[in-house]
């Protein structure tokens, strides 16, 4: 049989061709990243650290300890009622409160790093002005090194989550509408199997993760100058194996799904937990330990630390195989169980 004829070509084709067809998936799947990658790049973007607001409350000698602290460059201090400061402080807009007298008393939520931080920096501040010196001189070095910013943690992070939701709602979404339009049952006359017709999805993605992945990294590069300090061949195969491993994941959330609303339930479900604890915004490490051995059996953490691994730290492919053989098995475990369960009906 040659490849014009062959089914998996065919209906591979198909997919591809539906997908260009569909201006909505093109915005999900190559605009929206781009447009989230900027905007969360401008907000968190390398700049002088912001001064602390500090609240001085009304009492004696409030005004010449609002103005001595003040002088400081990481300081804002400003004079306010009892009332005032406590309402500004409860809401966020002040970091620590000062309560002048015969001895300083700072109110702060201990929750809060920045209070944490204000607490520290508004005593050194008064003990340098009450005379105090430090005993041992120390010096400070700027970390400039590349990779060290947020936007390149950023990066590896937003390419992930594309990897992940186009592979999962572009399948799913495709397949129940399919059936819902009784198109399977149509398929199911032609002289194909059930593995063609699903793996001609998983094929597609290959197709359009390149296209994803040029798009996102190439965007991070002119725009903020995030760097792939490793091998490009690496970054594309970690997503390749990450793609077609969503795209098994996909498959099995629409293999029995009857509406929209189901599979969307099941795919929700299923990548909630990747969105909250995988690692695409800050660090997976945030959470308790107990959660660690949990987040590292989700297919998304592994993947994010992966190409992390590659586009940060320049790491060779053989470095992340552990990682990817967990990606894989993900992959491989829910194609097969999608092709045991799928229904044309």
């Amino acid at each position: 049989m040659n490849r014009s004829s062959s089914p998996l070509w065919e209906l591979t084709r198909a997919r591809v061709v539906e997908f260009l067809r569909e201006p909505e998936a093109i915005f999900w799947v190559f605009i929206f990243p781009v447009l989230l990658a900027g905007g969360l790049g401008i907000a968190f973007r390398n700049r002088p650290a912001e001064s602390l607001r500090i609240g001085v409350a009304d009492g004696p000698g409030a005004a010449a300890l609002a103005a001595r602290l003040d002088s400081f460059p990481a300081l804002r201090a400003f004079p306010m009622t009892p009332a005032e400061a406590a309402d500004e402080l409860r809401t966020g807009k002040l970091a620590l409160v000062v309560v002048p007298g015969d001895s300083v008393t700072y109110v702060f939520d201990p929750t809060r790093s920045e209070g944490q931080l204000a607490r520290r920096v508004v005593d050194d501040a008064l003990q340098r002005a009450a005379g105090r010196a430090d005993p041992r001189v120390v010096s400070e070095r700027h970390l400039t090194e590349p990779g060290s910013r947020y936007i390149d943690f950023l990066i590896p992070g937003l390419l992930g989550l594309n990897l992940m939701g186009s592979g999962m709602w572009g399948i799913g979404f495709n397949i129940v509408q399919a059936r819902r339009k009784r198109l399977l049952k149509r398929l199911l006359a032609t002289p194909m199997r059930k593995s063609h017709y699903l793996l001609s999805y998983g094929l597609s993605r290959f197709v359009f993760m390149i296209l994803e992945v040029a798009a996102l990294v190439g965007f991070g590069w002119v725009v903020f100058d995030v760097r792939v300090h490793g091998s490009i061949f690496d970054l594309l195969i970690v997503s390749v194996v990450g793609a077609l491993a969503f795209a098994g994941l996909g498959l099995l959330t629409a293999s029995r799904a009857q509406t929209v609303e189901g599979v969307s339930g099941i795919m929700n479900f299923v990548m909630l937990p990747m969105w909250i604890f995988s690692g695409v915004f800050f660090s997976y490490a945030r959470f308790p330990d107990a959660l660690q051995p949990l987040i590292q059996t989700l297919p998304l953490t592994p993947l994010l630390d992966a190409l992390r691994s590659v586009m940060i730290d320049g790491a060779p492919l053989s470095a992340n195989l552990a990682r990817l053989a967990v990606v894989a098995a993900w992959g491989v475990a829910s194609f097969g169980a999608a092709v045991k369960i799928f229904r044309w009906n």
